[in-house]
Order: C-alpha cells, then structure tokens, then sequence
C-alpha cells in the first residue's frame, strides 16, 4: 500500500507564496539595480555609498547624497505599495521593464562636475 509522505506535499499556500517571494525577489532586485545605477553615473560605488555624502563638507557630493537618499526612500516607498495591490489582485503585474519606468524619475542637483564615462 502506498503512503503519503506528508513532509513533502507543497500545498497551493505554498506554491502562492513561493511565487510571491519570487516576484518580490525579481521586481526587487531591479529595483536595487536602477538605484545604483543612477549612483554610478557620478563615480559613486552604488547608492548606499553615495547617501553616506550627505552633510559631506563638499557641497556638491552633500547635495548629491541628499537628492539619492530621498530619491532612493521615494522608490521604495511607490514600489512597495504598487507591489502589494500586484500580489493582491488590484492590479495587474506588469514587466519588470514596465515596473521599472513607472518609478519616480531622479534629476540630480545643479552640479559644476560631470560625469567621467
């Protein structure tokens, strides 16, 4: 007679939330990706190194870490509501490209330096 071995039943809970995880996962790491790629245009390491310039003596690198810093908080901020009404049925998931451009754009203050690439 055969035997159900309960331990490795994955049931429909758990396949949604693995599909969840994996969702935030992708979504999550392009995210993180964009942010520092914007940091990079101006020859920082990513974005957690360029918002440890705010208050910097330099002026110029203050207000740059200042603008990611709120830049990088209002990201967040809209991905993860927008994310949270995708796992809840309020709206439909888009691509992570279409994801991507639906994030609040960064402008980078008035600078005297220019990118060096």
């Amino acid at each position: 007679m055969w035997t159900v071995d309960l331990s490795k039943v994955v049931t429909a809970e758990q396949k949604a939330a693995e599909a969840r995880a994996m969702l935030q996962a992708q979504y999550s790491a392009a995210i993180q990706a964009h942010l520092d790629a914007k940091a990079r245009e101006r020859q920082y390491d990513g974005i957690q190194t360029a918002i440890t310039y705010r208050g910097d003596p330099n002026p110029q690198f203050s207000a740059e870490g200042e603008a990611l810093f709120a830049w990088r908080s209002a990201v967040w901020t809209y991905s993860t509501a927008e994310l949270v009404k995708v796992l809840a049925g309020e709206r439909p998931q888009p691509s992570v490209e279409e994801f991507m451009a639906e994030l609040p754009a960064f402008v980078w203050p008035a600078s005297s330096r220019r990118p060096l690439n």
